[in-house]
């Protein structure tokens, strides 16, 4: 990739968006755009056409799961989108993962594993902790046949690729999927880049959605009888 990773800060408070930009700039990337709600996050990112938007929950007029549906309905090949909240609430990662969003980030993180975040989902990747992933399976994922019928071309998948999909839904990265499987990470980015193709799906963060909405991963984090 070219140029300076762009980027759209959301945040109703002055100093928070302040301090992003900061640390985004410090870290080389371009801080485009900055929106105080969601409609002119929305906004924002039509004009600007970012690489990524940090996007808070908790804003006036439009909140930020509102902005990261529209963002991601616009263009499926947009932005990425992460949402930042200081409320570890396991309803909102499920929400915001369900309206398109890549990741959840507290806003407590560190300034490095912010501009890591960043980077990260820019190139595909999802923050997706296996701790956090299995918490908000467990509570607010829903086994709807009318969700898994639409995604029954699961059967399209290789064994292989289904044992990938179910270990990337427990929240593991490309180096330890690497790892279990004793594959190369160049060949596990295969296996993930043809699942995400023969299912239709954005990037990772929408395919641990589906491994468990359609039960290849059951709510304990194990997986479901095939």
């Amino acid at each position: 990739m070219t140029g300076s990773l762009r980027v759209v800060v959301a945040d109703d408070l002055a100093l928070v968006r302040a301090g992003f930009r900061m640390i985004l700039t410090s870290e080389g990337m371009e801080v485009v755009a900055e929106a105080s709600n969601g409609a002119e996050a929305v906004d924002a990112v039509r004009r600007t056409r970012p690489d990524v938007v940090l996007m808070d929950i908790r804003m006036p007029e439009m909140d930020g799961l509102e902005a990261t549906r529209r963002i991601v309905a616009a263009d499926a090949d947009g932005p990425r989108v992460i949402i930042l909240t200081t409320f570890d609430l396991d309803h909102y990662v499920y929400a915001a993962l369900s309206a398109g969003a890549s990741g959840f980030l507290l806003k407590d993180v560190s300034p490095e594993h912010l501009a890591a975040a960043v980077r990260m989902v820019r190139i595909g990747d999802a923050l997706l902790a296996p701790a956090i992933t299995r918490r908000l399976v467990e509570r607010f994922a829903r086994r709807d046949p009318a969700t898994a019928a639409v995604h029954r071309d699961l059967a399209a998948l290789t064994p292989r690729e289904l044992e990938v999909m179910r270990l990337l839904a427990q929240g593991l990265s490309n180096a330890e999927l690497a790892g279990r499987l004793h594959l190369s990470e160049a060949t596990v980015k295969t296996h993930v880049a043809r699942i995400l193709a023969k299912l239709r799906l954005r990037d990772r963060a929408q395919a641990v959605v589906v491994a468990y909405e359609t039960g290849l991963v059951s709510a304990g984090g194990n997986a479901a009888e095939a």
